[in-house]
Protein backbone atom coordinates (compact mmCIF):
# COMPACT_ATOMS: atom_id res chain seq x y z
CA UNK A 1 0.00 0.00 0.00
CA UNK A 2 1.36 3.33 -1.04
CA UNK A 3 2.07 5.79 1.61
CA UNK A 4 2.08 9.28 1.12
CA UNK A 5 3.26 12.48 3.72
CA UNK A 6 1.21 15.47 3.30
CA UNK A 7 1.73 18.93 4.45
CA UNK A 8 -2.06 21.18 4.97
CA UNK A 9 -2.71 24.38 5.93
CA UNK A 10 -5.84 25.85 7.61
CA UNK A 11 -5.66 29.60 6.77
CA UNK A 12 -7.87 31.84 9.29
CA UNK A 13 -9.16 34.98 8.37
CA UNK A 14 -9.76 37.67 11.20
CA UNK A 15 -13.29 37.22 10.86
CA UNK A 16 -12.36 33.63 12.33
CA UNK A 17 -13.11 31.91 9.45
CA UNK A 18 -11.14 28.70 7.83
CA UNK A 19 -10.33 28.28 4.19
CA UNK A 20 -11.54 24.77 2.03
CA UNK A 21 -11.08 24.19 -1.20
CA UNK A 22 -13.39 21.91 -3.86
CA UNK A 23 -11.27 18.81 -4.47
CA UNK A 24 -10.83 18.18 -7.94
CA UNK A 25 -9.66 15.53 -10.27
CA UNK A 26 -12.53 12.64 -11.02
CA UNK A 27 -11.53 10.05 -8.17
CA UNK A 28 -13.26 8.73 -5.21
CA UNK A 29 -12.98 11.71 -3.48
CA UNK A 30 -13.92 14.19 -6.51
CA UNK A 31 -16.41 17.27 -5.08
CA UNK A 32 -15.20 16.55 -1.43
CA UNK A 33 -13.71 19.60 0.54
CA UNK A 34 -9.97 19.54 1.87
CA UNK A 35 -7.65 21.76 3.91
CA UNK A 36 -5.26 23.00 0.57
CA UNK A 37 -2.17 21.16 0.68
CA UNK A 38 -0.15 18.31 -0.90
CA UNK A 39 2.25 15.92 -1.14
CA UNK A 40 6.24 16.45 0.83
CA UNK A 41 8.47 15.92 -1.79
CA UNK A 42 11.93 13.84 -1.01
CA UNK A 43 14.02 15.74 1.00
CA UNK A 44 11.39 18.44 1.88
CA UNK A 45 10.25 19.89 5.26
CA UNK A 46 6.88 19.95 6.09
CA UNK A 47 6.87 23.58 6.27
CA UNK A 48 8.81 24.19 2.81
CA UNK A 49 6.13 21.78 1.44
CA UNK A 50 3.52 23.91 2.95
CA UNK A 51 4.46 27.20 1.42
CA UNK A 52 5.34 25.79 -2.19
CA UNK A 53 1.71 23.78 -2.53
CA UNK A 54 -0.24 27.25 -1.34
CA UNK A 55 1.46 29.05 -3.42
CA UNK A 56 0.82 26.59 -6.33
CA UNK A 57 -2.94 26.07 -5.22
CA UNK A 58 -4.26 29.34 -4.10
CA UNK A 59 -1.15 31.90 -5.50
CA UNK A 60 -0.18 32.71 -1.72
CA UNK A 61 2.96 33.59 -0.04
CA UNK A 62 2.22 31.78 3.80
CA UNK A 63 4.55 34.61 6.03
CA UNK A 64 3.22 32.96 9.61
CA UNK A 65 1.94 29.64 10.07
CA UNK A 66 2.06 27.12 13.07
CA UNK A 67 2.21 23.08 13.64
CA UNK A 68 -1.55 22.70 15.04
CA UNK A 69 -1.68 18.18 14.68
CA UNK A 70 -0.43 15.39 12.90
CA UNK A 71 -2.41 12.41 11.99
CA UNK A 72 -2.44 9.23 9.95
CA UNK A 73 -5.30 8.14 8.07
CA UNK A 74 -5.99 4.63 6.31
CA UNK A 75 -7.69 4.72 3.19
CA UNK A 76 -8.55 1.75 1.03
CA UNK A 77 -5.81 1.85 -1.58
CA UNK A 78 -3.42 4.60 0.33
CA UNK A 79 -1.97 5.85 3.96
CA UNK A 80 -1.34 9.42 4.26
CA UNK A 81 0.34 10.92 6.93
CA UNK A 82 -0.76 14.49 7.57
CA UNK A 83 0.91 17.40 9.06
CA UNK A 84 -1.50 20.36 9.82
CA UNK A 85 -0.75 23.82 9.77
CA UNK A 86 -2.56 26.98 11.23
CA UNK A 87 -2.02 29.85 8.28
CA UNK A 88 -2.14 33.28 10.44
CA UNK A 89 -0.74 35.33 7.68
CA UNK A 90 -0.21 35.35 4.28
CA UNK A 91 0.91 37.86 1.11
CA UNK A 92 -1.89 38.21 -1.90
CA UNK A 93 -5.94 36.78 -2.09
CA UNK A 94 -6.29 33.12 -1.91
CA UNK A 95 -7.63 31.57 -5.53
CA UNK A 96 -8.13 28.62 -6.82
CA UNK A 97 -5.40 28.22 -9.29
CA UNK A 98 -6.17 25.14 -10.31
CA UNK A 99 -9.70 25.63 -11.08
CA UNK A 100 -11.11 24.47 -7.65
CA UNK A 101 -13.73 26.52 -5.64
CA UNK A 102 -12.90 27.80 -2.92
CA UNK A 103 -15.23 28.67 0.46
CA UNK A 104 -14.54 30.63 3.81
CA UNK A 105 -16.69 28.98 6.54
CA UNK A 106 -17.12 30.07 10.10
CA UNK A 107 -15.03 27.31 12.10
CA UNK A 108 -18.49 26.32 14.19
CA UNK A 109 -19.90 25.44 10.35
CA UNK A 110 -17.78 23.42 9.26
CA UNK A 111 -19.17 20.06 8.13
CA UNK A 112 -17.08 16.96 8.61
CA UNK A 113 -19.09 15.29 6.29
CA UNK A 114 -18.12 17.70 3.29
CA UNK A 115 -14.77 16.82 3.75
CA UNK A 116 -12.03 14.38 2.88
CA UNK A 117 -12.29 11.62 5.60
CA UNK A 118 -8.78 12.71 6.76
CA UNK A 119 -9.95 16.23 7.58
CA UNK A 120 -12.57 14.54 9.88
CA UNK A 121 -10.24 15.21 13.29
CA UNK A 122 -9.15 18.15 12.18
CA UNK A 123 -12.66 19.83 12.23
CA UNK A 124 -13.45 18.12 15.71
CA UNK A 125 -10.17 19.84 16.62
CA UNK A 126 -11.20 23.39 15.20
CA UNK A 127 -14.88 23.53 16.49
CA UNK A 128 -13.00 22.59 20.13
CA UNK A 129 -10.73 25.36 19.50
CA UNK A 130 -12.94 27.86 18.68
Amino acid sequence: MDHFNVAAGILCDSKGRVLIAERLGGGPFNGLWEFPGGKIGPGESAERALSRELAEELGIEVTESSSFMNLRHEYDDRIVSIEFFIVSRWNCKPVGREGQELRWVPSEFLDAAELLPADVPVVTALQQRH
